[in-house]
Formats: structure tokens, C-alpha cells, sequence
């Protein structure tokens, strides 16, 4: 089990608009320590947390990598749980904002690191990039909605004709044999993050995290949510009442609706969804959902599915291909400020505040 191949997203363009879990990665405890950069596209927040990250990673810490899903090779954030630090960027669509400045959060001011005189005759130019690649994400966003109401449908589809009695009966016996119960205990602390994302790549799912957080998965294949979604639920209720800390990996769609996986890490156990997005090269036994879900209900519906598909692939697909255009113009605004940024002064920086971070 490799701690140090750990990759989560804190944020997805999803079919209900975008949706931040930045304010659920870290507690305001006292302990925590949050670190939050502002500054503009290409003033070097990634170049910086991936240094951070590096360091940590040397030093034989648990490191959290949080790629950006509008650019899946640079970093929203990087977060060192056992260590209780976070270091974030917390400029839009994200914005992030202290809300106990100096004693849990800190800003890094990355601006002070550019010539605001570079800007002189370019302010309308970038003005105008930045307008471009904001229409280009209004766009995207419109395409994914228009998944999520297909996806949406399918999920209902498949859900009405779902024994629910028999998946929370199969569900409470599960929870029964692999979680173990303590009525002395408190509730558990749950994260919530993302494994999936839509991004200018494509799809994207770091399934491969779970296994570098446990050694044991419960597999439910089901195409539709319908059970293993109510599986899922029906677990995390079950561990955070035993005094379990879990990490509830939200659908990149669907967020508010559905729910992928349960991590409980102290049980070195996942539970977690199989489909065509999340896939698992794995000889694990797989539990099918068809055992709950009446066959012949859903096959009434199946041109209707069919078709539901075809569509949803077709939107995702334009999304993803809107996306990446945005990434080229966002790529074009980040160099006026990379001209305008004095980076050795930022990196000597950086190697000085890795050993803040970290140690």
C-alpha cells in the first residue's frame, strides 16, 4: 500500500454547476493549519504546491495530492492529514476566504511576486481572455447539465424498479460482518472529496487511490447507482455511528444524489461503485447489482436508457472538448502574468516555507 499515490479532487464541474468541497478539507480546530494563496493565472501556485508536495513526499509523509479539474496536471491543493496542513489555492471558481484568519488560515499573497508595470498596454487584451475563457466554461457547464438530466433519468429509471427493502436488508448484514460495532464510541469525522472529474482530458477517475489508502474492497458493479448507492449511504451512516473517520467520495455528476465510495481507512476497507467511469483491475469478487434490480421492469425502459447513453456520451464528449479550448485560452492569460513574475524570488521562497509546511 503506497500512501504517497494519493490523488483526490476537491471541486468538479458537475451537473449541477460547480461544486467545492475546499471548505470540508480540514477543521477549524485549533490544530489544522491552512494555508491559502491568492494571486492570478500563472503567477507559479501550482509550481509551488508541487514543490511542497515533493518535500513532503521525501520526508516519508502522507501526502494528498488535489489535482484542478479544469487542468487535471496542476494542483488546487495539497494536504498533509497527519500532519494537519493544508495548502490551497483559493482564487475563483474555488474562492476560498479565511474564516479565522491568523489562527487557523493564512494568506500567501503570490501578487507581490509580479511588476504590475508588465500589465501597462495589455489590460483590455487580457480583459478579453479572461471574458473568452469564462464563456467557454458557461458553455461546458451547459452541456453538462444537459447530461445530468439524462444521467438523472437513468439513475430514477433504474431506481424505480430496485427491490429497496432487499438492497437495505443486504445492506445492513454487509455493514454487520465487515464493520465492526462499538457502542462506546462517538460519531466519526467524515471527509468528503472526489475521485472523478470532468476535465479537458476526458473523464477522469483516480480509482487507484483507494488502493493506497486501503487493502480490502467490497465491489458493487451496478450501472445505474440505484443499489449501490443506497449500499453506499446505508454504510456511511453505519460507520460514522460507530465511531469510524471516513472519506465519502461524491459522484462527479451527481453530487448531491449519489455517493461512489466509502473509505474507512482504520478498517484498511473500502466500499465502492464499479461502472463504466470507475473501473478496477482487480480479481476482487464482484457484487452485481442486477440481484436487487428487476430485470424485466428495467428492460421496458431499455430504448429509453439506450438512448440516454448516447446522448449523455455525446454531451460529455462536447464538454470535454469545451473545456480544453478553455484551457488553451486560460493558458494564453497565464503568460502575461508569467512575463510579469519575478520566479526566483518565488522559489527561493518556497524552498524556505516547504520546511514550514512540513515539518
Amino acid at each position: 500500500m503506497e500512501q504517497n499515490n494519493l490523488k483526490y479532487f476537491l471541486a468538479a464541474n458537475s451537473c449541477e454547476g460547480f461544486y467545492s468541497v475546499f471548505d470540508k478539507c480540514y477543521l477549524p480546530d485549533g490544530e489544522w493549519r491552512v494555508f491559502i494563496i491568492k494571486g492570478g493565472p500563472g503567477t507559479g501556485k501550482s509550481s509551488f504546491m508541487k514543490k511542497l508536495a515533493a518535500y513532503s513526499k521525501s520526508k516519508g509523509i502522507k501526502t494528498l495530492m488535489c489535482p484542478c479539474s479544469s487542468d487535471p496536471d496542476s494542483l488546487d491543493a495539497v494536504i498533509l492529514p497527519e500532519k494537519k496542513r493544508v495548502i490551497m489555492d483559493g482564487t475563483a471558481p474555488h474562492t476560498v476566504d479565511p474564516s479565522y484568519p491568523g489562527v487557523c488560515e493564512t494568506i500567501l499573497n503570490f501578487g507581490e511576486y509580479w511588476n504590475d508595470s508588465l500589465f501597462a498596454g495589455k489590460e483590455n487584451e487580457i480583459i478579453k481572455t479572461t471574458l473568452c475563457n469564462k464563456a467557454l466554461h458557461k458553455t461546458a457547464a451547459r452541456y453538462i447539465r444537459a447530461a445530468g438530466e439524462l444521467i438523472a433519468d437513468n439513475y430514477k429509471t433504474a431506481l424505480a424498479c430496485t427491490d429497496k427493502i432487499k438492497t437495505e436488508q443486504f445492506a445492513y448484514g454487509l455493514c454487520k460482518r465487515v464493520i465492526p460495532t462499538d457502542k462506546s464510541c462517538t460519531c466519526g469525522s467524515e471527509w468528503i472529496r472526489f475521485l472523478g472529474a470532468i476535465t479537458p482530458k476526458g473523464i477522469i477517475s483516480y480509482v487507484d487511490t483507494i488502493d493506497s489508502e486501503v487493502t480490502s474492497k467490497i465491489i458493487i458493479k451496478d450501472s445505474y447507482a440505484s443499489a449501490s448507492n443506497i449500499i453506499m449511504e446505508y454504510a456511511r451512516e453505519y460507520a460514522l455511528k460507530n465511531g469510524y473517520d471516513i472519506i465519502t467520495v461524491k459522484n462527479q455528476f451527481l453530487p448531491s444524489l449519489l455517493t461512489d465510495h466509502i473509505i474507512i481507512p482504520k478498517l484498511n476497507l473500502a466500499l465502492v461503485t464499479e461502472n463504466e467511469y470507475n473501473k478496477f483491475d482487480t480479481a476482487e469478487r464482484r457484487i452485481h447489482a442486477r440481484r436487487f434490480v428487476s430485470s424485466a421492469n428495467l428492460h421496458l425502459s431499455r430504448e429509453r436508457i439506450k438512448f440516454n447513453k448516447k446522448a449523455i456520451n455525446e454531451l460529455l464528449l462536447s464538454a470535454c472538448e469545451t473545456l480544453s479550448n478553455a484551457k488553451a485560452v486560460h493558458d494564453k492569460l497565464e503568460e502575461h502574468y508569467i512575463n510579469a513574475m519575478n520566479f526566483d524570488m518565488l522559489n527561493k521562497y518556497a524552498g524556505e516555507f516547504a520546511k514550514k509546511f512540513a515539518d
